[in-house]
């Protein structure tokens, strides 16, 4: 059964972006933050409280429909999106339609960096903020 990446317990993120770096290696090669599909935010104060920002996996997801080449589509899992960089435009078009405020965009590329749930961050994550969870 196919899987999804899932924020299990926000509260015990410590910010240390591991997950960020594991997702960049893995799928650019890169060493940093920039390339990872998802985001880690911090906010300042006397708790000192993170945001994890990961993909919803939507089943009609609005970033893809908010399209206009069809760059972004419904990934042949049935759920998330997967990416044609050829048709892109960078018109932004999907990063403004993701509810969730999830997309991230490739500065370099001028592309959105889409999540392939797999699982790696999952992996780095040393308070088991992440999980993967089957779909159903």
């Amino acid at each position: 059964m196919a899987k999804k990446l899932v924020v299990k317990d926000r509260e015990r993120c410590i910010g240390c972006y591991s997950c960020m770096f594991a997702c960049t290696r893995t799928w650019y090669g890169a060493v940093g933050i920039e390339k990872s599909a998802m985001r880690v935010k911090n906010y300042p104060g006397v708790e000192g409280a993170f945001s994890v920002r990961v993909c919803q996996a939507c089943k009609d997801p609005e970033c893809a429909a908010a399209c206009p080449t069809g760059s972004l589509r419904v990934s042949k899992r049935g759920f998330g999106v997967e990416l044609v960089k050829e048709l892109c435009i960078h018109c932004r078009k999907c990063i403004k339609a993701c509810a969730a405020n999830a997309l991230q965009w490739d500065e370099q590329e001028q592309v959105p960096i889409v999540c392939h749930h797999c699982g790696v961050c999952v992996c780095y994550c040393p308070t088991e903020v992440l999980a993967m969870e089957e779909v159903g």
